[in-house]
């Protein structure tokens, strides 16, 4: 769950103004009795947690589960807040493996206490639902036995109203002198300016600029991938959506596989004793792509099946094929969870922090970014248009090619675009212009890799159960549907190259 809440600092003398007309005709603001609460919140000996904007607590005093854990997202006062139940001498185990990257394998133990006098009330509308909380708390931080200090605050969640509504009791309050300012949350304040620390995993900051060194662009983009790849990595043990049928795992996939192609594409400015870190990003990300596969193929399945809504498969083979799918997905993640509890997982997750904190370059990546990523960004470019190795180069894909030469043209692809995206705020309009050619070149390759991989796997299930008559013609069409969206990507990836290859987009690589 999202939570999506607003602060507001208010002295001891504040008064809660009339919130009536905050709430639509007929509803109504319900104070409800004052609570006693009482959260021990946990940490490493640093503060890795509250540093970073998460907390994990023990909390008694109110009707929910006592243990929680929220995490940051993209949007300030917005968290991801996750309830268990347990006792309060043991943290719940998935609730520990949520904050495996914050916390790295240091323990967690009792960082603060805080004792919270609370009034809530609540706007409801005429047909009973809450609308907002509107929490007033009065917080003193527990010392042993003693109060160390207190404060008084006003808490403001969204529920089932609109997002103006927050405003319009922002508006209220400010109105009667509270104080609206930076996000804080209750432990963090009570634990003072030790919390209020930087995180270790150091953010990418500002995208780099024209005149920018090589060592800027390299260093952004590292720290790009590294946070792209952690951020995600709750959300994968929730497994989570995030929006527009995207998911975790598939968000996570994409920050190791950049990172593993930008430690590539710049391998000469990175010391060498990093490069290692490629094999053990292969490890985890094979995991995860086990896994993205299988939610790949499920949701596939469901489109190929109604492409021809006149011509109906039979539902209980679909629903077979759905099964087996389903059943590979869960082993699949049963797998990632293993992988991602584990002691090699941890280790590698400190190495990207430290990574991330100070990426290891050499000298030759103080020279300007203009002078010396063309170079190696060609390099990509032309390990994908002329081939090699056995590859045949982009513009010469045969039509009747096997699909695995295509599928290792669409590899090569993939590493020419990201070489590419990552250069492109020192480069300028053509880099980030062919930055998006190539991404349509991968999706029409992606497209071709989907609708192949899908009918061998229609085929291997109908194989695995030869005397299933139903399923093996039902598989058949299948496998028709997607050899045709094979063809038709084929036909569709020359336009797409060609739209690649202008001299516009490709001169600043000569």
């Amino acid at each position: 769950m999202v939570e999506e809440e607003r602060k507001f600092d208010v002295d001891a003398r504040f008064s809660l103004p009339d919130l009536s007309a905050c709430v639509p005709a007929g509803g109504r603001v319900v104070t409800r009795p004052p609570v006693k609460l009482r959260a021990t919140y946990y940490d490493t000996d640093d503060l890795r947690l509250a540093r970073a904007g998460v907390s994990l607590r023990y909390r008694r005093g109110d009707d929910g589960a006592p243990w929680t854990v929220k995490l940051p997202t993209d949007v300030p006062g917005n968290r991801h807040e996750i309830d268990r139940r347990g006792d309060a001498e043991r943290i719940p185990a998935d609730l520990a493996a949520l904050v495996t990257v914050y916390a790295r394998g240091a323990p967690l133990r009792p960082a603060v206490t805080i004792r919270t006098t609370r009034v809530r009330h609540d706007l409801i509308d005429a047909d009973d639902r809450i609308l907002a909380e509107i929490a007033d708390d009065r917080v003193a931080v527990i010392d042993g036995t003693q109060v160390a200090s207190a404060f008084r605050e006003i808490e403001v969640e969204r529920k089932a109203g609109r997002r103006k509504l927050l405003r319009h009791v922002a508006t209220e309050l400010l109105a009667a002198g509270a104080r609206s300012g930076e996000f804080t949350a209750k432990h963090v304040r009570a634990l003072g300016d030790a919390a209020r620390r930087p995180p270790d995993l150091v953010p990418p900051g500002a995208s780099p600029g024209r005149n920018a060194s090589a060592a800027e662009v390299v260093t952004y983009a590292l720290r790009s991938d590294i946070s792209r790849m952690l951020a995600h990595d709750p959300l994968v043990r929730l497994r989570a959506s995030i929006g527009n049928g995207d998911t975790a795992v598939h968000q996570m996939r994409v920050g190791i596989r950049r990172l593993r192609a930008d430690l590539w594409t710049f391998k000469p400015l990175v010391a060498s004793w990093v490069m290692p870190l490629r094999t053990e990003l292969a490890w985890i990300g094979m995991m995860l792509g086990a896994a993205r596969d299988a939610e790949v193929l499920r949701a596939r399945l469901r489109r190929t099946v109604t492409h021809d809504p006149v011509s109906q498969l039979d539902a209980a083979a679909v629903a077979r094929i759905d099964a087996e799918l389903v059943a590979r997905h869960e082993e699949a993640l049963d797998r990632l969870d293993l992988a991602m509890d584990s002691d090699r997982y941890r280790r590698l997750v400190n190495t990207l922090v430290l990574t991330a904190a100070a990426p290891p370059l050499t000298d030759a990546a103080l020279q300007p970014a203009v002078a010396v990523l063309p170079r190696l960004v060609a390099r990509q470019w032309r390990r994908l248009a002329d081939g090699g190795r056995g590859v045949q180069g982009a513009g010469e894909l045969d039509q009747a090619a096997p699909d695995d030469e295509w599928h290792e043209v669409r590899k090569r692809a993939k590493r020419a675009r990201y070489a590419t995206d990552a250069a492109a705020p020192a480069i300028g309009p053509a880099a980030a212009d062919l930055g998006v050619a190539l991404a349509a070149v991968t999706d029409a390759l992606g497209a071709h890799q989907d609708a192949a991989v899908a009918a061998d796997t229609w085929l291997g299930i109908a194989l695995a159960d030869p005397d299933n008559h139903s399923l093996a013609i039902t598989a058949g069409r299948l496998i028709e549907r997607e050899r045709a969206a094979v063809i038709a990507s084929r036909r569709d990836y020359p336009r797409r190259w060609a739209d690649a290859t202008q001299d516009r987009l490709t001169a600043w690589l000569k």
